[in-house]
């Protein structure tokens, strides 16, 4: 028997936009990525998506993950001259409903949901406490937060703009990164790091501190360097991992994130190495009077390619249920 496709479902970043049909088995059909920076509009992407991939099944219902707030079902894109609204999406693809929901709370959703073979622990092999509050996120084109609140009676992600909370240099190195970051920016956040442009700018600002000339042009020459062996860049790549364990286990801390820690985004994944190394590990559980608290919380890397489309997917589910 034919699958009938219920749902579109799709994640939209900074940089990429992924699309996805949901059939009415739950299975995700026809992935297909866009470069965000080739179309005007999300519309125009999703116009061009269904009319190659979904022929004459148009689905009914969109759950669409986008980075950003979501603000009475509009989002503005940080990284995207975008705006979009659920409103106009009903309107413009005769749709029943539309759900915009932040990227990283639908891999809150999808992090219960991945099996073993999408996940990679970062140091010991533990496991989480049952019915605890877990964290997600992640360095892409910026950094990205959500939490989940998990009960017996149901899951509920919880979107934040976490990734604009202010960074804490954890040692002189990086207070020194934090001062030359601030004469180019009024306010230091952990994306001005934690990103593909901030391991860049980490690259540059450990290369003014040491007297080095950085002559490297970006963050995918760095990773690529880092990986060939050049000195400074492998040093901005093991900071970039040490910060980001920092920043993990501070929000460990903030949602009490028993369940676990899971970490996503576009560049943890092209640094697996170094993410496996210890740094990130060592500095997650460095929380003075709290470490062993966080000692207790795994860590673990999501390697499943669309976990925000998993999530978006789930997302499609509960909006039936509440139909």
């Amino acid at each position: 028997m034919k699958s009938k496709f219920v749902g579109l479902v799709a994640d939209v970043g900074g940089t990429n936009a992924r699309f996805a049909l949901v059939d009415d088995a739950g299975h995700i059909r026809f992935p297909r990525s866009f470069l965000c920076r080739d179309y005007d509009s999300l519309a125009a992407i999703i116009a061009e998506y269904l009319a190659t991939a979904a022929g004459r099944q148009h689905p009914s219902r969109a759950a669409i993950a986008v980075a950003g707030p979501v603000v009475d079902g509009e989002i503005e894109f940080t990284n995207l001259d975008w705006r979009v609204s659920e409103v106009d999406l009903l309107a413009a693809f005769e749709l029943e409903a539309v759900s915009l929901i932040n990227d990283f709370a639908a891999q809150a959703l999808a992090a219960p949901r991945l099996d073993a073979e999408n996940l990679r622990a970062i140091g010991p092999k533990l496991r989480g406490a049952d019915y605890s509050p877990i964290v997600v996120l992640g360095a892409g084109s910026g950094f990205g937060v959500a939490g989940m609140a998990r009960s017996e009676r149901g899951d509920l992600a919880i979107a934040t703009e976490g990734g604009h909370a202010g960074f804490a240099p954890y040692d002189d190195l990086e207070t020194e990164v934090w001062k030359r970051l601030r004469l180019k920016h009024a306010r230091v956040s952990i994306e001005r790091l934690l990103s593909g442009p901030g391991l860049y700018e980490l690259y540059r600002a450990l290369g003014d501190i040491e007297g080095t000339h950085a002559d490297l042009n970006d963050e995918k020459a760095v990773l690529e360097a880092s990986v060939a062996g050049d000195r400074l860049a492998d040093a901005a790549v093991e900071r970039f991992c040490a910060i980001f364990g920092s920043v993990a286990g501070d929000f460990a801390l903030a949602y009490g994130a028993r369940g676990g820690v899971f970490i996503s985004g576009g560049i943890a994944p092209r640094m697996v190495d170094r993410l496996m190394a210890g740094g990130f590990r060592a500095r997650f559980e460095d929380k003075g009077r709290l470490s062993d608290f966080v000692r207790e919380i795994p860590t673990q890397l999501i390697v499943h390619p669309y976990p925000a489309l998993v999530g978006a997917a789930r997302q499609l589910a509960q909006m039936e249920s509440l139909r």
